[in-house]
């Protein structure tokens, strides 16, 4: 995720996340991660890793993150509902703090990519979130990826073994999360002036490894999602997931909930990113329009104050001058014969 997507997306950065039917990172993770919560000897990075139980949540981490450890087990197992989904899901989730770059790989195998902050293997009811120097994870951007990765669980846990569309399953996570920021919105806008949107269905399993496609990723499933919950809101994502998970088609459920298909469903949502999103849009979430817009004000306020000089030079030229004092005399020199006045008189 990136910090308010921004991957900023709200945006936060999360690494690749497994769908349904993608078991490249569940067939990566170590064998003794799928052996199940009987077995207690982990060992990641040489450090044997401790475990803490809470009533949705066993969690494992490294013994220089047991301060820390506490903190994120209360966090998860008091995650207040996630929108549209039973109170209580997910459970029985396994969640990893990994001490160390190399421990985060040995779990996933390697197939995240750097920038990652968080993975949520839905197979397994995994989170892993690499912890860093130790409290990084419960500042605000840390906490956003807890959240983010436990509505991908949540989600998974609620629709089963159904395959969940990409963007759906990114832009619901972003959506729960709170990372959905619409200031970032505009670049969705740039991408489809320049013939860049790539297609909803387009984002595959194979989720971009550099960090750029990855926030344009997450900033179209995201405002998809908004997008498509606009005005049915909390509501009517649950009937919708009730109907889906019961039917187990996503394009009938989409069809008899808000009563389009996915086509038609795109396209609207193509066109509300054009009109929500225009260039005055953009242009005032650029720093050049404003600088720009900085030198034609000052530009102005410079012809203004030359044109009142020169109006005010004008003026003056054309006033009639003041009659001088008595004191000073006459403005005219004395006619023959007259004698000039005493200075004074």
């Amino acid at each position: 995720m990136a910090s308010r997507v921004r991957i900023a997306l709200v945006a936060m950065v999360a690494c690749a996340v497994a769908s349904p039917g993608a078991a490249a990172p569940a067939a990566a993770a170590p064998a003794w991660i799928r052996a199940g919560p009987q077995d207690t000897a982990w060992t990641l990075d040489g450090v044997r890793y401790r475990e803490l139980a809470g009533p949705r949540v066993r969690l494992r981490y490294a013994p220089r993150d047991s301060l820390v450890a506490l903190r994120v087990l209360d966090l998860l197992d008091g995650q207040p509902p996630l929108p549209a989904l039973e109170p209580g899901v997910p459970a029985g989730v396994t969640a990893v703090l990994a001490h160390t770059a190399a421990a985060f790989d040995q779990l996933t195998g390697g197939s995240v990519p750097e920038w990652r902050a968080g993975v949520a293997v839905p197979e397994l009811d995994l989170l892993i979130v690499p912890t860093g120097e130790g409290p990084r994870i419960l500042d605000p951007q840390g906490l956003g990826v807890l959240r983010h990765e436990w509505a991908h669980l949540g989600l998974h846990q609620t629709l089963g073994d159904l395959r969940v569309p990409r963007w759906f399953d990114e832009g619901y996570a972003q959506w729960a999360s709170g990372g959905w920021d619409v200031t970032e919105a505009w670049r969705l806008r740039v991408l489809l002036a320049i013939g860049r949107l790539p297609p909803l269905d387009s984002l595959s399993l194979a989720w971009p490894r550099d960090r750029a496609s990855a926030e344009g990723a997450y900033l179209l499933g995201a405002s998809a999602v908004s997008y498509l919950l606009g005005e049915s809101g909390e509501r009517g994502l649950s009937l919708f997931l009730t109907r889906w998970r019961a039917g187990g088609s996503f394009d009938e459920a989409l069809r008899s909930t808000f009563g389009v298909t996915p086509g038609q469903f795109e396209e609207d949502w193509r066109r509300h990113v054009k009109r929500r999103y225009g260039w005055l849009f953009v242009a005032s979430r650029s720093a050049v329009f404003w600088m720009v817009l900085a030198l034609v004000l000052l530009l102005m306020v410079r012809v203004r104050q030359v044109r009142n000089r020169e109006r005010m030079a004008r003026l003056r030229a054309g006033e009639v001058p003041d009659l001088p004092a008595y004191w000073e005399g006459p403005t005219e020199p004395p006619g023959p014969g007259e004698a000039p006045p005493l200075a004074g008189r």
